[in-house]
């Protein structure tokens, strides 16, 4: 099927983690229908916005007006408690070089070298937008907390998973497989927060999508979610499906009957 939707990414990383949480987000997704900023010809914008909503917006408006489609994009990175909430927006740049996971994360590392464990505390944040060629603007904010540790642990993820331990947790998110990942990552939050708020033509041709409230102890009563949070997909012929939703004991925006 042609592409309804385009990330504003050309990061290999975070095209593969962003499908696989829209897939399980949206029943009937499929192949072809989400395209990256790879498969067009549009150059990439200057990211001079000063938070992570505005150099998302940056980049889903320029692309939605360049291809005609709906674009999502997100901006994310970590902020440090002790370093005043950098390296944040910084987070891709932080050794000078963009994308030099390696250098970014040792130089961090260093930075922290003398801070003791109790004031490690740090939180990924992303914000996710959607732009749409009509204009509609939404956008939408995910956090995790967590600490850093004093080496990377882990062969997974990706930027600075490997030395950052989620609150609750005992492993560094690249121990984490990729769906353990998705199911609690910031990322997870700001798109499926997004998804439940799409047009009409950022969706699934097929599906009205109707966001289920997904906080601590309540859960969707339909069969086949086996007592998880869901999202509630009506087809046109009204029958009703679940499918699971990536963010377990978080509430999402409940979203307004949009028409796919």
């Amino acid at each position: 099927m042609s592409a309804r939707l385009v990330f504003a990414t050309s990061n290999a990383h975070k095209i593969f983690e962003l499908e696989a949480i829209l897939a399980d987000v949206w029943r009937g997704f499929e192949a072809g229908c989400v395209a990256p900023m790879s498969a067009f010809d549009v150059p990439s914008p200057v990211e001079d916005g000063v938070t992570f909503e505005e150099n998302s917006l940056i980049k889903a408006r320029a692309l939605a007006r360049a291809t005609g489609l709906a674009a999502i994009a997100d901006d994310s990175g970590i902020t440090v408690d002790v370093l005043g909430g950098a390296p944040g927006i910084f987070s891709a740049r932080w050794s000078g070089r963009h994308g030099d996971d390696a250098a970014n994360l040792s130089l961090l590392l260093d930075q922290l070298s003398d801070v003791p464990d109790p004031h490690r505390g740090a939180a990924f944040v992303s914000a996710a937008v959607l732009v749409t060629p009509g204009g509609e603007e939404v956008v939408r904010r995910g956090e995790v907390r967590g600490t850093l540790t004093r080496e990377p642990i882990g062969q997974g993820g990706f930027g600075y998973d490997p030395i950052f331990i989620p609150d609750g947790y005992r492993v560094t998110t690249a121990q984490m497989s990729p769906q353990e990942k998705n199911a609690i990552s910031h990322r997870g939050i700001a798109l499926s927060a997004t998804a439940a708020s799409r047009s009409a033509r950022s969706c699934p041709p097929s599906w009205t999508i109707c966001a289920a409230e997904a906080t601590p102890g309540s859960y969707a009563t339909v069969p086949g979610t086996r007592g998880c949070p869901a999202l509630l997909l009506r087809s046109r012929s009204h029958h009703q499906r679940a499918t699971r939703l990536p963010m377990m004991g978080r509430s999402i925006e409940n979203c307004r009957g949009l028409r796919c």
